[in-house]
Formats: structure tokens, sequence, C-alpha cells
């Protein structure tokens, strides 16, 4: 049997808040915990300025289009791209790009001259640099805690991404209503310069790079390692398998919430975040009782007994404690399936592996997105919610094929 350290998954339990004690990871958590809420600003105001520049629902839609398309084109080419050159420069450029389109936008936005089709390019441009920058972001986490540690500070990235996800569009919407869609543009911007100034002033330990090769090969090497080594296929399977049936819970919330108003949508999210962070709390608990399979299995099927209980329930206090359970279960599949993909790669294969990690799980969230709300069209939210439900618990049965831990 291999017992090379990527031949290693099992996570040693710390502390949930252990990581926080390395000075390198404190660092950038707090400072990426800034820059996500920032892009959750700039997300809000994107949309609520479309909607005063045209009345076009196809320009409306085509926003969230414009944000997700680049996880489709260059989510592979990226991931290949930060296992073949020094990542740390990789990022300075990608978070640099960032900052220059947003910075753009604020201004043109602030001067009257931003238009509906300079808003989808920019809104384009930003989700590519946001692709572009993920797995090499991802995977710089193993080289800024000990191993022991890794599990745990993964969860930890999870929640900062939800303390962001409810922070975010409520700071925005408080801007935008003060100050307008272009300072929202330009609060993004400066958001990045706390992970510029950490990437600047972070001297890493040298990485040996690959032998210099050609983006296509790199890719297909990516690829035939995913397909070789059985945790990584593991973690891609299982991974699409709930970001497709989840996907119903952020396609078809804002109906489900609408008998409560525009309040009721933001305290579900608030509580979904909510139960995020009580889950990345919990989850070194849960892991000292649970094995990884067994952890993503119950999370299968917490998340759909919660949506199931959401569309059931008709008061917004049920409701909301439902959201925090899909919120907690959230945290626990993909902290645990993104902690495989960081634990099972080696370093010199392992953004690719966290690249394609990515376009398993925002591929499985768009394509489900999209479909779940036509079938809702036809058979009605609540039988649409059912059936996602049947099928995240059937998810589980995958288990016994797809399984997370090496056998002994």
């Amino acid at each position: 049997m291999d017992h090379s350290p990527s031949a290693q998954v099992t996570p040693v339990h710390h502390s949930a808040l252990s990581p926080l004690r390395e000075p390198l990871f404190r660092s950038l958590w707090i400072a990426a915990v800034i820059s996500y809420t920032g892009s959750w600003m700039q997300n809000i105001a994107t949309g609520w300025l479309m909607s005063t520049l045209t009345t076009s629902p196809v320009l409306v839609s085509l926003v969230q289009v414009a944000l997700s398309v680049p996880v489709f084109m260059i989510a592979l080419p990226a991931g290949a791209l930060a296992d073949m050159i020094d990542r740390r420069k990789f990022l300075l450029v990608t978070q640099t790009s960032m900052v220059g389109a947003a910075g753009i936008l604020g201004v043109l936005t602030i001067t009257g001259a931003v238009t509906p089709q300079l808003l989808l390019v920019f809104t384009f441009l930003l989700g590519v640099g946001a692709v572009m920058n993920d797995p090499a972001w991802q995977a710089l986490t193993p080289d800024l805690v000990e191993g022991p540690k890794l599990a745990a500070a993964v969860a930890l990235n999870s929640a900062g991404f939800n303390i962001a996800r409810a922070v975010g569009p409520a700071l925005g919407g408080l801007v935008i209503a003060t100050a307008g869609n272009g300072i929202a543009f330009l609060l993004n911007a400066v958001s990045f310069f706390g992970v510029i100034l950490f990437l600047y002033r972070w001297k890493p330990g040298e990485r040996e790079l690959p032998p210099r090769d050609s983006l296509g090969s790199a890719i297909g090497s990516g690829l035939g390692y995913a397909r070789q080594d059985r945790r990584i296929k593991a973690v891609l399977v299982r991974t699409l398998a709930f970001s497709l049936f989840a996907s119903a819970f952020w396609a078809l919330l804002p109906l489900i919430a609408r008998a409560y108003g525009a309040e009721g949508y933001g305290a579900m999210l608030a509580c979904f975040g909510v139960g995020a962070l009580i889950g990345a709390g919990v989850l070194s608990q849960i892991r000292r009782k649970l094995s990884l399979d067994a952890v993503v299995a119950a999370g299968n099927i917490v998340f759909a007994v919660a949506v199931f209980e959401l569309v059931s329930t008709q008061t917004l206090v049920l409701s909301s404690i439902c959201a925090a359970g899909a919120g907690l279960a959230w945290i626990g599949n993909l902290a645990s399936l993104n902690f495989v993909a960081q634990a099972a790669a080696p370093s010199w294969v392992r953004a690719r592996v966290i690249s394609l990690y990515v376009l398993a799980l925002q591929g499985g969230l768009a394509l489900g997105s999209a479909v779940w709300g036509v079938v809702a069209s036809q058979i009605g939210i609540r039988s649409t919610v059912t059936v996602t439900a049947v099928a995240l618990c059937c998810g589980v049965l995958l288990g016994p094929w797809f399984r997370l831990k090496e056998s002994s």
C-alpha cells in the first residue's frame, strides 16, 4: 500500500480554529473574507445596475450567464497554468486584473458612461479573473498550514466565504442605497488589496515546477491523473451528483421565500450562512466519530430533509431553521470533498485537480439551476424539490463505488 503523504487523506483532528493560530493562514484568511465580501457587493450592485439600465429580461439574465460562462471556458486551463508556473506570481496577476476591471467599471458607472453591454463585458472579465484565480488560490492552503490542520483550514475557508455571503449582500445594499453602484464597484476593487499585499510580502518555499509542456498536454495529464486516482474520481463524481440536485435550493429559494417578502428572503440567506458557520465549527468533532464517506452521506440526507421541509413549512421561523440546516449540511459536504481534493493530489498536479473540482461544483450548480427552473415551471416548486430531495438521498448509494478514503 502507498504510504506517501498524498495517499493518506484521513484528517488528524484539530480544533476548528487551530489553523488561525498560524500567522500566514490567519493573515490570508482575513484578507480573503474582506475580498469575498467585496465580490458579493459587486454581484448585488451588478444585478441592480442592469435592472436600472434596461427593462430587457434577456439582458438582466445575461448578468448571471456572464459570471457562469468562464467556469466552463477556462477552469481547466486555469488549473494547468497554476501547476505550470509560480502560483504566487500567477495570483498577483489575477488579483491585479480584477482590481483593474472593478475599478474601471466603478469609474464608468460614476461618470454615467456605463451601458448594458459594457456592464456585461466587465462582469465577464471579473468572472474570468475569479475562475483563473480559484485553483491556484485553493492550492496554496497546504503550503500555509501543517498537514494535520488542513481539514480545519479548508472548513475555515468555506466558513469565510459564507461569512461574506451573509455580510456582502446586506452591506452592498446599504452602499448602493447611500452612495450608488459605482462606489460599490470601487469598494470591491479596494477589497482585493489585502490579498495582493499578502502575496507581495509572502516568500513561499521553493516549489519544483514540472517540465515545460504545452497547455494542452498539461490539461491532458491532469485529466489522466484524475481518471486513474480513485479518490479524485470519487470526489468529482460525488461533487457533481450533489451540486446538480442541491442547486434546486439556490434556483428556487427566491420563489420559496416570495411569501415572506424581501426581508424573509434575506433572513433565509442569513440563516443559511449561520448554519454554514456552525457546520464549520462542529465539523472537526463530527469527523472524530464519522468517516469522510459517512460525513458526505449524512450531508446529502440532511440537506435533502432540510430543503424538503423548507417547502412544507408555513412560517418564516421554521423556514429559516430549515435554511440553517441546509447551510450546515452544505458546509459538511463541500468542505469534506474539497479537503480530499486538496490532500489526495500531489503538489505537481494539485491545482489541476482543484480546477476539476471547481468545474464539477460550479458547472453542476449552473446546469442544475437551469434545469430545475424549467422543471418547476412544469410540475411546481414542491414537486421539483421532492424530486431533488429523493435524488440527493439516492446519492448516498454512490458511496460504496466511489469511496473518499483509501481502503486499508
